[in-house]
């Protein structure tokens, strides 16, 4: 409860020096005042990744941490023949300003993204950019928390070696087990599955890890990694090239040639053609549907903290006000939700991959 009053004031200061930026650029009309809340925006600005950490605005103060930007330009001839740029974030005021011939886009087109920018301030397109985002944050604070709490389980095995777990590897001991017993052996079999269960091991915690730090409204937390695509393609191409190199024969041949009639496979390939369309959706599916999972609980708290808003810019604050009890207990519900939520697609994620282990080494019977 306390994380969601922390998102939840931090949100409602932000809006108020929208509102107030909105209305002093518009007019100083006080009939601005009225202006309608947009819902759609408020929530995709607030699921969507950034170039700093945004934490809380009041009035025109913002408080964030900048995170480095890294260009390199396609037309260097713009920059004194410099193509490689390197700054903080900080140097955009918050997206209102341009840098060095860079700036954060307003358009349909580029929206959020880095542009570069000609002689006369008009936008040329993007160069180039592998900046240190909030996501790409999010994930480097999370290997640090996922890299010291399996070392220090490492420890702890060590020094109670004979004897009862205890703290962190208290902790974790049975879920490892859990993954090795219940997901990689059956899935896997016997003798192969240890092969796996260092890749294993870590996709499930990578993704239980992220999936929790989402939840959290704190710097280092809140980045809501698993719900960006990106993040959630690389983790199933990793399986897919995975299950791709530890493919044996058994498993190419009831793609190219199954076992099954003749005429399912000349003259048109019908068989071999749904059999690797197979083995492209199945890294596609796994990334989907984690990143669905993840991005959907994130856009309903944020849904019902914008009815607050709603409510109050179309029936005025005291209704908005009588609204957020509502809200709030709906929000926390839903987070309580996404708790489970966060096991069952780090399960979910795990199990798939290895079940696609399972098919790529088994043998012919």
């Amino acid at each position: 409860m306390a994380f969601l009053l922390f998102s939840f004031s931090a949100l409602f200061a932000q809006h108020t020096n929208e509102e107030e930026h909105a209305q002093a650029s518009e007019s100083h009309a006080a009939t601005s005042h009225q202006e309608a809340f947009s819902a759609g925006d408020f929530v995709i600005d607030h699921v969507s990744d950034s170039y700093d950490w945004h934490i809380t605005s009041w009035g025109e103060t913002h408080i964030s941490i900048p995170l480095p930007i890294i260009l390199y330009s396609k037309h260097p001839e713009l920059h004194d023949g410099k193509a490689f740029h390197v700054f903080m974030s900080s140097k955009f005021h918050h997206g209102h300003d341009a840098y060095k011939g860079f700036k954060i886009s307003q358009s349909e087109e580029f929206k959020g993204k880095i542009v570069e920018l000609d002689a006369n301030g008009h936008e040329i397109g993007k160069p180039i950019d592998v900046s240190i985002t909030k996501a790409i944050a999010g994930v480097l604070a999370s290997v640090v928390i996922l890299f010291w709490l399996l070392f220090s389980m490492a420890r702890s095995a060590k020094r109670n070696k004979g004897r009862a777990p205890r703290g962190v590897q208290n902790l974790l001991e049975p879920i490892i087990l859990f993954i090795r017993d219940e997901v990689a052996k059956p899935a896997i079999g016997e003798h192969k599955y240890e092969k796996f269960m260092p890749f294993l091991l870590t996709l499930f915690f990578f993704i239980l890890i992220n999936n929790f730090m989402g939840l959290i409204p704190i710097v280092p937390f809140g980045a809501n990694v698993t719900g960006n695509i990106s993040v959630t393609m690389v983790l199933a191409l990793f399986t897919f090239f995975v299950t791709t190199i530890n493919g044996n024969k058994h498993y190419w041949k009831e793609i190219y040639n199954p076992d099954v009639p003749w005429w399912l496979k000349f003259p048109i390939p019908l068989m071999p053609i749904v059999e690797l369309s197979g083995v492209i959706t199945k890294p596609f599916v796994l990334m989907v549907r984690l990143f669905a999972n993840m991005m959907a609980g994130h856009l309903i708290v944020m849904v019902f903290i914008s009815l607050i808003f709603v409510f109050g810019s179309l029936f005025g604050p005291a209704v908005g006000l009588g609204a957020s009890p509502v809200s709030i207990v709906f929000s926390v519900f839903i987070l309580l939700l996404d708790v489970l939520v966060s096991f069952i697609q780090a399960y979910v994620f795990t199990l798939l991959s290895a079940l696609y282990f399972g098919m790529a080494t088994s043998d012919h019977h």
